[in-house]
């Protein structure tokens, strides 16, 4: 499943992958978003969070990324992936040497700032405050 983050704005999209992802959540769900936001912008920005249930992909959902990712290889500024185990990062690595733009992967923690970066291009991290004593 696919869900828009209600942090999503018109140039970038943060979008909740959870489950197995389908060929049906592709065509009906995160194809249309990407499209429909291309219309409006010539490059955007993209959050994948794969959320605590996120399982992967089927093999009918492989496919249609690896073509969509090619149909659109020139069309984004900057892609955060959030979330990803350790097993999907090979898939990431190989995925990114055929788009343009800039790729980082991110811990589940840190959507925030994912989120942020997609944005605006820039790291902003929070941090504790000096005068708090930590005891």
């Amino acid at each position: 499943m696919i869900d828009l983050h209600y942090s999503s704005t018109d140039q970038t999209l943060v979008l909740q992958a959870s489950g197995i992802l389908t060929t049906r959540d592709y065509e009906q769900d995160f194809e249309p978003l990407v499209e429909r936001a291309l219309m409006a912008h010539p490059k955007l920005n993209l959050v994948l969070f794969l959320d605590e249930n996120f399982e992967g992909w089927d093999f009918g959902a492989m496919w249609d990324d690896a073509k969509f990712g090619l149909k659109h290889r020139h069309d984004f500024n900057r892609i955060a992936i959030v979330g990803a185990q350790v097993w999907f990062r090979w898939a990431f690595k190989l995925g990114s040497a055929f788009l343009d733009g800039q790729f980082i992967m991110f811990p589940g923690a840190e959507l925030s700032t994912a989120i942020n970066w997609a944005k605006t291009g820039q790291m902003k991290f929070e941090m504790e405050d000096a005068a708090s004593p930590s005891l």
